[in-house]
């Protein structure tokens, strides 16, 4: 199974993110991740959409699907090459002894700490899914307390915007 990245231009009205999570469920889809936040233009919201699908022919039947929603202006496919980030928050337990030594891990991946208690660090990473789960897996031998990670957000690279309004374009 293949994960494709969709990027959803949407208008900001309630009930729009259960419509379009209930097109993939009704359809048997898996969303590996979701996130969805405004535009640059506060009544447009945009929906990075991260989902395994058999082939690129599923794929094309779910644009398809998603185009029919009144909701919908846009649907694009982001190839490999768009920028695609994760964050995540790592509660890790720390005493005064390997405090330095987290530290120093977590400056390895480009993190930083956020918080810093007696018996743990909390700290922040983000890069791509690869690099979060390295991050994981450099930690765990310190004691993970709690974990949480964010979708994926992504755009594509150069200059074009799927959301163009110096050229006097709509989102259509």
């Amino acid at each position: 199974m293949n994960t494709y990245t969709l990027s959803v231009l949407v208008y900001n009205h309630p009930g729009v993110l259960a419509r379009i999570a209930g097109l993939f469920s009704r359809r048997g889809f898996n969303i590996e991740s979701l996130t969805v936040g405004t535009t640059e233009d506060p009544n447009i919201s945009r929906m990075t959409v991260v989902a395994g699908v058999e082939d690129e022919l599923v794929l094309e039947q779910i644009s398809k699907q998603l185009h029919k929603l009144i909701e919908v202006l846009k649907v694009v496919e982001l190839d490999q090459s768009a920028v695609q980030r994760q964050l995540m928050l790592i509660k890790v337990r720390s005493d005064i002894e390997n405090r330095s030594q987290i530290v120093d891990t977590v400056n390895l991946f480009r993190g930083k700490a956020v918080d810093v208690s007696h018996n743990s660090l909390t700290l922040e990473v983000t890069g791509s899914k690869d690099k979060l789960d390295a991050c994981i897996a450099m930690l765990e031998p310190f004691g993970i307390l709690e974990l949480v990670r964010s979708g994926h957000v992504a755009l594509g690279r150069g200059g074009r915007s799927i959301t163009d309004r110096r050229a006097g374009r709509d989102p259509n």
